[in-house]
Parts: C-alpha cells; structure tokens; sequence
C-alpha cells in the first residue's frame, strides 16, 4: 500500500466500514497500516524469494534447496529453525515468540514432476526436458507467508504485544503425503489458529465445507513366482496379472459407485521383462470422495478388490498408504475477520504490460481470454450441491480438522490456465506473481494481527469449530500409527535431473529477477514461439 492507500485504509477501519469481519474485534488500523508499510518495503525479497523457489523447482520430500534458502531467511530474522518435523527430512517449522495467541502460517512448496517450463514465455518450452516445475505456481506461497510473518513481527515488538508465530511449508502436497503426519506427530498442538495461503488468480477465502473431496493414496504390490514365460509358463504366477485383473475389476466395478467418487491409478511397476513371470508388480491408486466415511469405505472397497485379484491369479497383495487428506472446512469467524482484510488491500494494480501478458499467453495457449481480475471475490460459503462430486483435494483438510483454520487464495497467476500444467507455471515468476504475493503477504499479516491483539476472534473460532464444524463429523484420517511417511519419493528423479536444474538456479545478487537473468524480456507477447 502506498502512504495515500495506507491513510485511506486507516480512515475506513477508524469508521467502522468494513463489511463482515467488522463484526468482531480488529487489530488497531495503524498497526494494519505499519504491516503493509512493512511488506512494501520488502516486495524486493518477496520478488527474490518467489523467482529462487521456482528456480529450484522440487518435487515432494526433495524441497531441500528450498528448504536450506527460505529457513536462512527466515533464521536472519529472528526465528528459530527446526528441520526434519514429523520424520520428515525437507519439512521444518520457524517460530518466534512468548507467551500469547500462536498463529500458525503455511503454504505448500513443492512443485511438479513433468511441468519444467520457462517463465514469461507465452508458448510451452521446458527450462530442462522432463524435469519438475511449478506448475501449480506453489513457489510463491511460502515467500507470501515468510513477508507477512516478518511484518507482524516487527509490528508486535513496536507494540509490545505477546504472542507466538510458527511457519510451516506443505511438503509433498501434489502426493497428499504430509499433513495428516503433522497432525498425528503434534505439529499443531497448542496452536489456537492457522492460516494457510494457496495460489489463484482471484483473491478470495470461504468458510464452511469445500469443494474438495478428501483421499486415500495407496500403493498395492502384488507377490508371485518367476517362470520362463514361454518355456514354463505353468510354473509362474504373474503378479502384473494381479494388477491388470484389479485395475479391470475396479473399472467395472465404478459402474456401481457413488457418482461422487473419484479413483484414478498409474502402474508403478510392470515387471522386468518380457520373458520372464514378474514376481512382483505395483499399482498405485488415488480413491476420492466427499466425506470422511465415504472416502473410507472407497479405500475398503479398493482393499477388497485387490484381495480378490490376487485369489485369481494365485499371488498375494500388501498395500501401503502413501498420503491421505481430509476433506476441507473453513472457519466462519476466521474467514470474515480475513475477508474484511482482503477487501481492504484491494487487488493488485495491475499494469499494462500485465495485462498485455495474460492475454498473449491465453492466445498462445488457446485458452479463453479473461483479463486479470480488478475487483476481489466474494466472501465464500459452505459448497453446496444436491450430491456432492468435489474434485482435487488438499491435505490442509487433516489441519482444518485440528485448529481453526482458513484459506487465502491470493492473486498470483493468470486466469483460464490448465491446472497441474506447464501453462499453469508461465506467470509464476513475472510481475504478476510478484503482485499477487505481496497482496497477500498483506491480508494474512492484517489477520493475524486481528488474532493477536483479538482474544474474542479466537475463542468465536474455537467455539464455531466445536459447535459447527464437529457438529456432524469428526476427524478420521485413515493413516495409522504404523503408517510413514513415504519420503523415498521423487529421489531418483532428482539424482537423475538436480545436476541439470542447478544450472538454472536464480542468483539475485547478479540479476534483478529471474527474467533478467533467462535473458526474457517482460513482457513476451510471442504467441508462435519462433
């Protein structure tokens, strides 16, 4: 915010203006007005921090580099590092703090296998061919995070105000491998609120049930015999047998499913070679619906119907949980209170060049062309369906469940993209993504500032999540005391590609901006790619 912008936001609290979270207790507008002061003046680390985030471009469990160059930042500014929480190698928590309210802040950091693409390039064209990149646009949420915390802050030692800050990053959300591990481990006990950030080209929050599904992430493996496959085929037991007759009986069998599921599986292991019986096989499956019991009796189902591929082809079958997510559910009060401060930062402004983009890259893409947004997007409600069929899903579900927790979608990448997609990943290092993080740096520090100096906020919060949210259902993940987390992943696609990605790896004190530095001038509006 600029100091004319500041003044004006200062007047409007004063007056009692703003729709919604007016209803409960604010933070005093000049400690508002000193947090976005104080991200402004940080908008150039939150440039360097989303460009080098996605410059590094990990999958789920290697967020090492990541890892290693946010918790630096954020150790240079007072906070105290712990790494490898929950069992968990690349994940960590930053606090700083006494006494009072803890307000816990996350975001999701790992990106994409398959997505690696140039920023501020209209037309599709990898940085390295086959390797991961943000094509989800999570580089810019923890650095959004990392600037609101920074602020608050500074803000809380000015004021002398109590009370404790914790960062968290969603490792491996794209596996849905994490969060229930933080909720099983205790990650989140005694915090009284969390407030976690996704990418979007709107900026918005909701409360009440989402519209997403919650999930099982399993892997079934199936044992049998080596033979000759054509000398003695009599002799084998083929375990790629076993999977082949799970996958056709599971494709029959969602004739007679709830329609509000979904299920979708890769092959993970087919067996060595042709001549040979596989002993072994793998399959993995995602099983998605609405609610907790729906989704457990999905993965029971999945459970019942490998058993019996397994009795048809003579072979044995384990399976392993590798991920689970919750369905999502978020706070009423939390979301008003979020959704005031939205409203009042108002969306970027967005330039010219801007907008000249996000159309040069929609014609590229043959994508709808849609302007980026000018004005901030109603306040959410509850999704509302005559039978729910949700969609994705995202393990922040397991902590909404735990604490009172909301969602900010902040405006960091351009409309009419293809999610989990190269396109998606275009404007994730440009102005626009730049923008749109330090616009949500500042409602998440004014919220958080609105529960720190608010006891009343935070007690609403608890008292809607005990009297609404666990009104109809409680908490009940599927991931066991045995289960773990399955950090193997992505490994060797790492050793495989890091050596080439590092050539690629952002240096800010040589270049301004990531596109400085790829030699890309902002902006691109090639939309043949010659």
């Amino acid at each position: 915010m600029k100091a004319s912008r500041l003044a004006l936001f200062a007047a409007t609290m004063l007056a009692g203006a703003l729709p919604l979270g007016a209803a409960h207790a604010a933070a005093p507008p000049a400690m508002k007005a000193d947090a976005a002061a104080n991200i402004d003046a940080h908008a150039k680390l939150v440039q360097e921090m989303v460009d080098s985030v996605f410059s590094f471009a990990e999958p789920g469990f290697q967020e090492f580099k990541t890892q290693e160059y946010l918790t630096a930042i954020l150790e240079k500014n007072g906070f105290k590092i712990t790494k490898g929480v929950a069992g968990i190698p690349s994940a960590w928590t930053a606090t700083w703090g006494t006494g009072g309210p803890l307000i816990a802040l996350g975001s999701d950091e790992d990106c994409l296998l398959g997505t690696s693409q140039y920023p501020g390039t209209p037309t599709l064209k990898p940085m390295v061919e086959g390797a991961p990149g943000h094509g989800e646009g999570h580089n810019s949420g923890m650095p959004l995070q990392i600037a609101a915390a920074i602020a608050v802050k500074a803000v809380m030692e000015k004021n002398h105000i109590q009370g404790r800050l914790m960062l968290w990053p969603g490792i491996a959300e794209e596996l849905l491998a994490t969060k229930a591990y933080y909720v099983r481990d205790g990650l989140f006990k005694g915090v009284d609120a969390n407030i976690f950030t996704h990418v979007s080209s709107d900026f918005s929050t909701g409360w009440g049930m989402g519209g997403s599904n919650a999930l099982v992430s399993v892997e079934y493996t199936f044992h049998g015999r080596t033979a000759h496959a054509a000398g003695d085929p009599w002799d084998g037991r083929s375990a790629l047998d076993g999977v082949e007759i799970m996958d056709t009986a599971w494709n029959f069998r969602r004739e007679h499913l709830p329609i509000s599921q979904r299920s979708h599986y890769v092959i993970t292991n087919g067996g060595g070679q042709p001549n040979v019986v596989p002993d072994k096989a793998s399959v993995w499956y995602y099983f998605r619906e609405f609610g907790f019991d729906a989704t457990r009796k999905l993965y029971e189902t999945g459970n019942e119907i490998a058993e019996a591929a397994a009795k048809a082809t003579d072979t044995t079958v384990t399976h392993q949980v590798l991920g689970y997510a919750a369905p999502n559910y978020g706070n009423k009060p939390m979301a008003e209170a979020a959704w005031a401060n939205i409203n009042a930062v108002g969306m970027p402004k967005w330039s010219a060049d801007d907008q000249a983009f996000t159309k040069a890259v929609q014609t590229a893409q043959k994508r709808q062309i849609k302007p980026l947004s000018t004005t901030v997007t109603p306040l959410g409600g509850p999704y509302e369906a005559r039978v729910p069929t949700g969609g994705g899903s995202d393990d922040i579900g397991d902590i909404m469940w735990t604490v009172p927790t909301i969602t900010i979608r902040f405006p960091s990448n351009i409309p009419s993209m293809i999610g989990h997609n190269k396109t998606s990943a275009i404007a994730m290092a440009t102005p626009i993504a730049h923008k749109g993080a330090v616009a949500g740096a500042k409602a998440v520090a004014m919220t958080v500032l609105d529960l720190m100096t608010t006891p009343k906020l935070i007690a609403d919060a608890k008292t809607f999540q005990k009297t609404v949210q666990f009104k109809d259902q409680k908490y009940d993940p599927v991931i066991t005391a045995k289960d773990t987390p399955a950090i193997w992943l992505n490994k060797d696609v790492m050793d495989k590609l890091r050596p080439q990605m590092e050539k690629f790896y952002y240096d800010p004190s040589k270049y301004p901006t990531y596109l400085d530095q790829l030699g890309i001038k902002y902006p691109n509006l090639n939309t043949t790619g010659g």
